[in-house]
């Protein structure tokens, strides 16, 4: 009798590696009708962003440390996956036609009872807190420079901060890199099938292997669109949050098979 073939313990998911541009702009026109056709659940999750984005930005400068809202700034955009998986849900549903609602929307967060979207999550708020520990080293070896510590946002006018800023920006662009690569696909693909975190990244990694021009451009659009969107007191986020939300879901269903192979 013929042996069995071996259990895959990860199921591997064919990915396209013909994504274009046009890829990109198909996204955001899909993403943007799903905003205007449920725009409450879009601005619900946007607020929640928004107000944290607020109260961080008002805790720092009451204590007279504003210096640090670039490095806030700057890693905001690593949690902004995770505060989308609700309206993942909502693209899932709209696409199926499922009724929606909120139970079923905040649900999403849950996962599918597997606390996998949760295993996900945590590890994007140890990403952040690791962030803001490289953001503080790179402070406290530029600020020995410039003196007795001044946080301020003057600080940065000087030489030595601007190239304090210019270091932290490059540290600040991997590590935002890295954990894109992890998540655009993989968050998305746990709210819309019953697989393991550790195959959501792989297929993750293995679509921005296959499509690095096209996603890297996709890294390159939400970062400048977020942090255009942080500059009036994070307002802008609450429409251009649910929008590239809505819009790397349909990324994600163009960019992965429906079955394994």
């Amino acid at each position: 009798m013929a042996e069995a073939p071996p259990t895959v313990p990860y199921p591997r998911f064919p990915v396209a590696r013909d994504l274009a541009l046009r890829d990109l702009t198909a996204a955001l026109g899909a993403g943007l009708r799903d905003f205007l056709a449920h725009p409450l659940y879009g601005l619900f999750f946007a607020a929640i962003y928004v107000l944290g984005g607020l109260g961080a930005a008002y805790a720092l400068m009451t204590k007279g440390a504003s210096a640090w809202l670039i490095p806030l700034a700057a890693g905001f955009p690593l949690i902004a996956p995770f505060t989308a998986v609700g309206l993942y849900e909502v693209s899932r549903r709209r696409e199926a036609g499922l009724p929606m609602s909120w139970g079923g929307v905040l649900g999403a967060l849950r996962g599918r009872g597997d606390d996998q979207i949760m295993l996900v999550g945590g590890f994007i708020f140890v990403g952040f807190t690791f962030w803001i520990i490289l953001a503080h080293g790179i402070f406290a070896i530029f600020a020995a420079q410039l003196g007795a510590g001044d946080e301020s946002l003057a600080m940065l006018t000087t030489p030595t901060g601007l190239a304090m800023l210019a270091v932290g920006s490059a540290v600040g662009a991997l590590v935002a890199f890295v954990f894109y690569a992890i998540t655009v696909i993989s968050l998305p693909m746990l709210v819309d099938r019953d697989v393991d975190f550790l195959t959501a990244i792989i297929t993750s990694l293995r679509a921005i292997q296959a499509n690095r021009g096209v996603l890297l451009a996709w890294a390159v659009f939400i970062a400048a669109t977020l942090f255009a969107a942080m500059v009036p007191a994070f307002a802008g986020l609450l429409v251009a949050l649910p929008v590239l939300g809505h819009s790397t879901w349909h990324l994600y269903r163009r960019t992965v098979s429906e079955r394994p192979a």
